[in-house]
C-alpha cells in the first residue's frame, strides 16, 4: 500500500462498537512479532520504546534515535504505523509543525499527541493545545498525508482516583470538541476506567474514542460495547516482556 492508503486503512479501522486493538511495540523486532501475529495496524509505546533504548519516559529519549526507530520500523513491516509522540518534543506550534513532519518523513501515519507539559506540570490551556493541534494537522496537508491524530488528554492520569472522575468529564468533553475543531482524529483518554463514564464519552463525542488497557478498565469485549473505537495496551507488553528476561536470567544466575 502506499502510504495515503495506510493511512486511510489506519482511520477506517477506528470503529465505535468495534475497535481497532493495538497491542503496543518498541522496535522494528517487536513490529514484526506483533504483525506476525495477525495485527491490523501498529502503534509505538512512548515508555517502550524509551526504556528498550534504555531511557526513561517523557521525552528523555533523543528525538534523532525515536526518527531512527520509526524508520526501523516502518520499513521492517508493511502495516500502518503510529508513533506514540507524547508532547511532539515541542512547545509552540511552530516546532510541533516540525517534529510531526519529521515522524511523517520517517514514515509514521499517525501520532499520539498530548495535552500534558511533558517535563514541566498541569496541561496546556485548551486554546494553546488546539493551536498546537492545528500545527499539527497543518503538517500532515502539507504532506500531503491524511495523517491520524489522535489528541491524547491527560485529565484522568493526572488524577487517578475514578471516584474524581465524573468531576473531569466536563472538560475532558470540552478538550476533545475543541481538539476535534483543531484538526484531531481520534481522542485518547488513558486512565478513564469507569464503564458509564466511557460510555457517556463515547455516545456524546463525534472522534472515535481510544481508552487504555491498565489494572480496572473493563475487558475488551466490553469497551466494545460501550462504545469504544481504539483499544491500546500501552507500556504493558513492553513490562511484561522484561519481567520475564529478567526472570530467565534470574534462573541462569541463580538469583
Amino acid at each position: 500500500m502506499s502510504r495515503a492508503d495506510k493511512a486511510r486503512a489506519f482511520a477506517d479501522l477506528h470503529r465505535k462498537g468495534d475497535p481497532v486493538v493495538l497491542f503496543n511495540i518498541w522496535d522494528a523486532g517487536s513490529a514484526k512479532a506483533v504483525a506476525d501475529a495477525g495485527a491490523k495496524a501498529l502503534a509505538t509505546g512512548s515508555w517502550s520504546v524509551a526504556g528498550a533504548q534504555g531511557y526513561g519516559d517523557g521525552e528523555a529519549l533523543p528525538l534523532d534515535l525515536l526518527e531512527t526507530i520509526v524508520k526501523r520500523i516502518a520499513a521492517t513491516v508493511d502495516l500502518p504505523v503510529s508513533v506514540d509522540f507524547e508532547g511532539a518534543y515541542a512547545t509552540g506550534p511552530t516546532g510541533v509543525g516540525k517534529n510531526i513532519a519529521r515522524m511523517i518523513a520517517a514514515g509514521a501515519v499517525g501520532v499520539n499527541f498530548e495535552d500534558q507539559k511533558v517535563g514541566g506540570s498541569g496541561l496546556y490551556p485548551v486554546a494553546e493545545q488546539a493551536a498546537r493541534i492545528r500545527a499539527a494537522r497543518d503538517a500532515a496537508e502539507d504532506a500531503g498525508l491524511p495523517f491520524f491524530i489522535n489528541a491524547r488528554t491527560d485529565l484522568f492520569l493526572k488524577d487517578r482516583e475514578p471516584a474524581n472522575h465524573p468531576a473531569l468529564i466536563g472538560e475532558a468533553l470540552a478538550r476533545a470538541r475543541a481538539y476535534n475543531e483543531a484538526g484531531a482524529s481520534g481522542i485518547f483518554m488513558p486512565g478513564l476506567k469507569t464503564p458509564e463514564l466511557i460510555e457517556r464519552v463515547a455516545g456524546e463525542i463525534s472522534l472515535p474514542l481510544n481508552i487504555l488497557i491498565m489494572p480496572g478498565v473493563p475487558e475488551p469485549n466490553e469497551l466494545a460495547a460501550l462504545g469504544v473505537a481504539r483499544i491500546s495496551y500501552g507500556p504493558g507488553p513492553w513490562r511484561e516482556m522484561m519481567a520475564w528476561v529478567t526472570e530467565q536470567a534470574g534462573k541462569v544466575y541463580g538469583v
